[in-house]
């Protein structure tokens, strides 16, 4: 992996990165452990490979902490920051990097539980712990942050409308996170290789992910993007607090 942020950039910060025991969660969280801040590993049942993750984050000289929260049980989530306030006494940086929806054995609500309702309540329960002059960075897909404009396939909608309705309900919180001296910014990307999203949806659609590529161009693979939302983390947030990324041809505002 190729770090994008510069090293000891980020000295003396604590990031929490949602969904980090792989793919994007944890190659963000990689990054900003080699910019030099302490990073928390949040997973959901993986222990091992959060505890992976965490051994290549201290390899950056840097302390790193997993915690498993399931983002759907409200005491798991308290637990979660009750665990970062112990180990680092706050947060400088929170990825909402979880989703999912997809899942067959979860119910049809779970998408709307987890992509929306579990999201407020997180960025809820986060606000007593993360510190004047930080930043909340909440990620996303294009087919989810175009989906009142433009649709996406079917097998994907039911997660793309409740991404966009996570998104909706976090940005009404902004003048809240605004008084608290926190920064709010939506960092959306196209389909991505290799991550575990794409492979359902592969699964769900053979050559859904080979013709978006080749509508796009390219797509990003999951290093390219987590740098994509570690950058996010650090730049200017725009205006319209919306960072998109990769192509967006075909997707109307």
């Amino acid at each position: 992996m190729n770090n994008v942020l510069e090293a000891g950039s980020l000295a003396g910060k604590t990031a929490l990165v949602t969904g980090s025991s792989r793919g994007i969660g944890a190659d963000t969280a990689l990054e900003f452990a080699a910019a030099g801040a302490n990073v928390i590993i949040n997973y959901r049942q993986k222990a091992p490979r959060a505890e992976k993750v965490a051994a290549a984050a201290r390899e950056h000289g840097v302390e790193a902490l997993t915690v498993q929260a399931d983002l759907t049980d409200p005491g798991s989530v308290q637990n979660l920051f009750s665990e970062a306030e112990s180990a680092f006494g706050g947060i400088d940086i929170l990825v909402m990097n979880a989703s999912g929806g997809m899942e067959a054995s979860m119910g049809e609500d779970y998408a709307m539980r987890l992509n929306r309702d579990a999201q407020v309540e997180l960025l809820t329960a986060a606000l007593g712990t993360l510190r004047p002059g930080g930043r909340v960075v909440f990620v996303t897909s294009h087919q989810a942050h175009f989906i009142k404009t433009t649709p996406t396939m079917p097998e994907y909608e039911q997660v793309a409308l409740s991404k966009r309705a996570g998104e909706d309900a976090l940005r009404e919180m902004v003048p809240q996170l605004s008084e608290r001296g926190i920064e709010f910014v939506v960092v959306s990307g196209d389909m991505i290789e290799g991550t575990i999203t794409a492979t359902l949806l592969e699964r769900a659609r053979p050559g859904a992910i080979e013709a978006r590529r080749e509508s796009a161009g390219k797509l990003f693979n999951v290093a390219e993007f987590a740098a994509e939302v570690a950058r996010a983390a650090v730049d200017p947030v725009p205006a319209d607090n919306t960072r998109l990324t990769g192509d967006v041809s075909g997707f109307n505002a």
